[in-house]
């Protein structure tokens, strides 16, 4: 199973589907959501490997990194884009509100 991130105009996430690893085509389902749905697929990963973050509505791709981030917490947060988390010092949140 594959899983593939929809990106808007302004590379902001509007929604995640699974692709067929057996597909025919050999591109686990890459050119049926082409065909079928059009937009503009990323391909992402629930542990992580690739691009950071497993994709979420909302998130946001960074091409330059080749990364999904999250929210931003709050201003002050830093992006770190080796984790592609925000570094942030504010300890009154936690992670799962970000998401």
């Amino acid at each position: 199973m594959s899983h593939w991130a929809e990106i808007d105009k302004d590379n902001k996430v509007i929604r995640v589907t699974v692709g067929d690893n057996n597909d025919p085509m050999g591109d686990e389902g890459y050119q049926w959501l082409i065909d079928n749905l059009g937009g503009n697929w990323i391909k992402t990963s629930y542990n992580g490997k690739i691009r950071g973050n497993f994709a979420a509505k909302g998130y946001t791709y960074m091409p330059s990194e080749d990364i999904f981030i999250g929210k931003k917490c709050h201003e002050a947060a830093v992006l770190n884009t080796k984790t592609a988390k925000w570094d942030c010092e504010n300890t009154e949140h936690d992670d799962k509100a970000l998401a």
